[in-house]
């Protein structure tokens, strides 16, 4: 079959998803794919696709028989323009599934536009397919409602974002994509300059040092829908590439950021989903929500919490008193209803534990009244007592027990088991649950290096009254840091930032960043911030999680258009990929093949 031109005489009237009854009657001209056919032996039946819907066209041998010989060799993804009328669908036959479900197009001519092979999985059923085969053919499974709808929520989130803090005073400012590499956090992507032999430029992380030097220079209120790029090890809400809405201000305080963003999440998930977020969100310090949930993203549905049981192993003769008496800690889980475990699950889930790093997990229950469990027969009557009284154990209950030196290991622990727990209990409770987590700490000890590291980034100012534990004491240095959790899932962070030269050197002195090395990587703002620098702050949220929370999406790849896979590889085009030799050698680059 020939395909035919598209002239004047083809263009669409309405969109496939667009008839209604009130259109019966009325002649139209749809352009689209054809998605389905059923030829029942006389009239054949297909459904028309655009990216608004589709509508069923009848091609019916008595009225017009030369288009219906020409339908007979029409396949599936074909892409047509069709000429017909309108009219209510026969008694019996109308279709509530779809918006277009009580009208059908009588056709009186049509025009093959493209042909298609045989697609490699039906776009409709594209969810049941193997990932890589959906990413391979990304084209095609982007002609699925599924796909087109999480776009248009993308679409949507992304101007209601750039009205909201239009309507807010900030100005959009694009940041260079071409930097300076600055290695302090995740691996850059490294950019060769052909110009500069030998030296390279990096892919921005984040526009963190631009967005601070746009407020030394007086830009006040700046907002960006900025690329960032991270060479990580990737999973279901990460990508090499990804988008964040970055937001700087300044003359600021954390809450003048927290109170800018609240309103935000909610009016945006208030137009994009009719969900009705409860203000103000609530807030925690990282201690808290660390000692509460486990975890430094609490997934606030699951009603569950980490007790501190200590006091019932801190005397006596048990497996838990050196460690209480050395300054550890012993933490606790609450199950209600898992009253019921047996040994089998009791032991698969210590197992769990060990997986997730450490030493066992103990448990108690209660059984004909008594408390049972393997620590029973170190506790005197009395500590039973305070046990149940602290953790609140019924006979419906089991309670889970951790020991550790270190308090954050053994909530972080129980925090993992908690909320696979909730999961395979269905413990955990329906809506969006937002909350604010604070006062993060400055510095986190690698072991392996032997030195700190910032928990956010080098510039994250400390609290005023923790200044003094820059020297002395960086490990318990809380930064003025904040983050914005939903459902188990930070959409992002921000902080107020160091706007005083000589506090940003003792920030670089408790990181082992010598003054020389600052002054290679950071120079340009070093200098700058001797310029007058304003008191500044801001947040950056990612785009890409936002939109797949709103789409409830179970991974980011699914709200992209064209994502890369969990090795970083573009399966569509073949991206990353080798390059010709002259390429490299304009580059001043050698390339060696890995070692098998």
């Amino acid at each position: 079959m020939i395909s035919g031109s598209y002239t004047n005489e083809w263009k669409r009237t309405l969109y496939c998803g667009e008839p209604r009854i009130g259109d019966a009657g009325r002649a139209v001209v749809l352009n689209g794919w054809l998605r389905a056919r059923r030829d029942l032996g006389g009239i054949i039946f297909i459904e028309l696709w655009d990216h608004t819907g589709a509508t069923q066209i009848v091609f019916n041998p008595e009225a017009i028989p030369e288009a219906h010989a020409r339908a007979k060799d029409l396949r599936s993804e074909y892409v047509l323009a069709v000429k017909g009328v309108l009219r209510e669908r026969p008694e019996g036959t109308s279709n509530p599934a779809i918006a277009t479900g009580e009208v059908e197009m009588a056709v009186q001519d049509f025009v093959l536009l493209s042909s298609s092979q045989l697609p490699p999985f039906d776009p409709d059923e594209a969810d049941k397919v193997n990932e890589d085969l959906r990413m391979t053919y990304r084209y095609i499974d982007l002609r699925r409602e599924g796909m087109q709808r999480n776009l248009r929520i993308r679409h949507k989130a992304v101007q209601y974002t750039r009205n909201y803090f239009d309507r807010n005073g900030f100005l959009e400012v694009e940041t260079p994509i071409l930097t300076k590499s600055t290695p302090e956090g995740a691996r850059d992507y490294l950019v060769p300059s052909r110009v500069n032999p030998g030296e390279f430029y990096a892919l921005p992380q984040s526009p963190q040092l631009f967005k601070q030097l746009l407020m030394i220079g007086g830009c006040d209120r700046y907002v960006q829908i900025a690329k960032c790029f991270r060479d990580e090890d990737l999973r279901a809400d990460r990508q090499p590439e990804f988008t964040q809405i970055d937001v700087e201000m300044s003359f600021v305080t954390e809450e003048d950021i927290m109170s800018l963003t609240e309103p935000y999440l909610i009016g945006l998930f208030k137009e994009t989903t009719g969900a009705e977020i409860p203000a103000p969100i609530p807030r925690l310090t990282w201690k808290e929500t660390m000692e509460r949930f486990g975890s430094d993203k609490p997934d606030m549905r699951v009603d569950m919490e980490i007790g501190d049981i200590s006091s019932v192993f801190a005397e006596g003769e048990n497996p838990f008193s050196k460690t209480v008496r050395e300054g550890g800690a012993v933490k606790c889980l609450l199950l209600p209803g898992g009253g019921n475990l047996s040994r089998k699950e009791l032991a698969d889930l210590e197992g769990r534990a060990k997986e997730l790093g450490s030493a066992g997990m103990a448990n108690f229950q209660i059984k004909e009244g008594a408390l049972k469990g393997p620590l029973v027969k170190f506790l005197s009557d009395a500590s039973q007592e305070e046990l149940r009284r602290i953790s609140g154990i019924t006979a419906d209950d089991t309670l889970f027990v951790m020991a550790d030196k270190s308090w954050v290991k053994a909530c972080g622990v129980l925090g993992q088991i908690r909320l696979e727990l909730a999961a395979a209990r269905g413990l955990v409770n329906p809506g969006w649950k937002f909350v604010w987590v604070t006062e993060f700490p400055l510095f986190e000890w690698d072991e392996d290096e032997k030195r700190w590291f910032a928990v956010h980034h080098p510039f994250t100012a400390p609290m005023d009254e923790d200044i003094e534990k820059l020297a002395s004491d960086p490990g318990n240095a809380r930064s003025r840091a904040y983050d914005i959790v939903l459902n188990g899932t930070e959409l992002g962070g921000g902080s107020i930032r160091i706007h005083n030269p000589e506090i940003q050197s003792k920030a670089f002195a408790a990181l082992d960043i010598s003054p020389e090395v600052a002054r290679e990587r950071f120079g340009f703002l070093l200098e700058a911030l001797s310029f007058g620098t304003p008191p500044h702050g801001g947040i950056a949220l990612g785009l890409d999680r936002v939109v797949m929370m709103l789409c409830g999406a179970k991974s980011i790849r699914d709200i992209m258009a064209f994502p890369k896979n969990q090795k970083a590889q573009c399966q569509l085009t073949g991206a990353p990929s080798g390059v010709e030799k002259p390429q490299l050698e304009q580059l001043f680059i050698l390339s060696t093949a890995p070692e098998e």
